[in-house]
């Protein structure tokens, strides 16, 4: 460690980032992520996501390997007695592939990894709904437990205030989905469909509109519809404050979330990360503004800010319909490849992109850059003012230099 680095009174956390399938693994590496968790072909709580077959996990932790980062393996189930068929062999599979931690719920499945699978950490999930500092403690003296996954439940101050005793690692949620039970310890599902949340199969109940009765008389309606769906978390402002306790690990929700997602949201957070660490917590609010502004670009959903500024409420909760009409069709295309010389760039398309849009393009590494589109062609090589068909490859003249993999995403006009 240099002198800089000793005398800063912030701690740089490990960005943490979500992949559902072997590219959004590597998009996350690509866009800043330090580590990357995700979920085998079993014992994931997300079983509707793509999820990593053995070799996949395999690729992933050489993949990190070469860019400096690391694999975390979500064995997150809560487990019944059928459910450790096969288990131990996976976590000597996983430990052998390169894996960093496995992240789970089950005391057993703790104490079996520190059996078979010594070089993995352990980090408790967050289902296990750690809100405060006894708790935390119990899992490092009785489980051996490497690291301690907060609550999303938590405030700000309970996270101060367990990340200043406990002797290992904590990490806590900066954005994705909530729920609006404890940490996803819900039955919802179960009742409703037979999908049993905490074994991978959540239907995500509390998102459906419902009918309100009352001694048999209904008392809601199309105007007034309800949901038990709560907004997403999106706690951009609450980072420096995060840094400042010692959080090790800021996490992002989202294994089912698109590349553009991944993308778009991971990038903007290591922006912010970096520009507050490397300025020791001090940001002014024009930059803060500009940080929450990127990273509201990738969102589709309303956010709010969990339960870090005090105890969530009925603002936190959607109570109109939620539909797809609010999905983000600013996600342009993705740069094929790149001529310096004609300084044309083969995009495949993904939404309709038209001439005059002002469109950015998101690179790896590097800071946003913007341009107004001029000039595109079709398939076939003729002048288009519009391109519509997903998946199609046109031409399109970008007047500065992109890599393959960058991607482009349309600026909304200003109203």
């Amino acid at each position: 460690m240099n002198r800089k680095q000793c005398d800063k009174k912030i701690s740089k956390p490990e960005l943490l980032a979500p992949a559902g399938d072997l590219a959004r693994a590597k998009v996350a590496i690509n866009y800043g992520a330090d580590a990357v968790y995700l979920g085998g072909m079993s014992f994931s709580l997300r079983s509707h996501a793509s999820n990593f077959t053995m070799d996949d996990i395999r690729e992933a932790c050489a993949y990190a390997r070469k860019h400096g980062a690391n694999i975390h393996v979500t064995v997150n189930i809560i487990p019944h007695n059928e459910d450790f068929e096969g288990l131990e062999e996976y976590l000597k599979e996983l430990e052998a592939a390169g894996v960093t931690a496995i992240i789970t719920a089950s005391v057993s499945i703790m104490a079996l990894a520190k059996r078979v699978a010594p070089k993995l950490e352990v980090h408790c999930s967050t289902q296990m709904s750690v809100t405060n500092s006894l708790a935390a403690e119990m899992l490092v003296e009785e489980n051996n437990v490497d690291r301690i996954v907060l609550a999303r439940e938590c405030s700000m101050e309970e996270v101060k205030a367990i990340t200043q005793v406990i002797p290992v690692e904590t990490e806590a949620f900066i954005h994705g989905g909530m729920c609006v039970n404890i940490s996803g310890r819900c039955t919802l599902s179960n009742r409703m469909t037979l999908r049993d949340a905490n074994r991978g199969g959540c239907a995500q109940s509390c998102r459906w509109q419902y009918h309100i009765y009352d001694a048999g008389k209904e008392i809601s309606d199309d105007e007034t519809p309800f949901t038990l769906g709560s907004k997403d978390m999106m706690a951009a402002a609450y980072i420096r404050d995060l840094m400042m306790a010692g959080v090790s690990s800021l996490k992002i929700e989202g294994r089912m979330k698109s590349e553009y997602y991944v993308a778009s949201v991971v990038s903007a957070y290591r922006h912010l990360i970096d520009e507050l660490y490397e300025n020791d917590g001090e940001m002014s609010e024009e930059r803060l503004a500009y940080h929450l502004s990127e990273i509201n670009k990738g969102e589709n959903r309303e956010v709010c800010p969990g339960f870090y500024p005090e105890r969530a409420g009925k603002d936190s909760i959607i109570f109109h319909e939620y539909s797809n009409n609010s999905v983000n069709h600013d996600f342009l295309g993705t740069v094929m490849s790149y001529d310096p010389e004609t300084k044309e760039a083969k995009v495949e398309v993904r939404n309709v992109i038209n001439i005059g849009d002002t469109i950015e393009a998101l690179m790896p590494g590097k800071m946003n850059e913007t341009f107004e589109l001029h000039r595109m062609l079709d398939k076939d090589g003729l002048p288009t003012d519009r391109a519509f068909r997903p998946m199609e490859i046109i031409t399109m003249e970008i007047p500065f230099a992109v890599n393959t993999k960058d991607l482009l995403r349309r600026i909304p006009a200003k109203q």
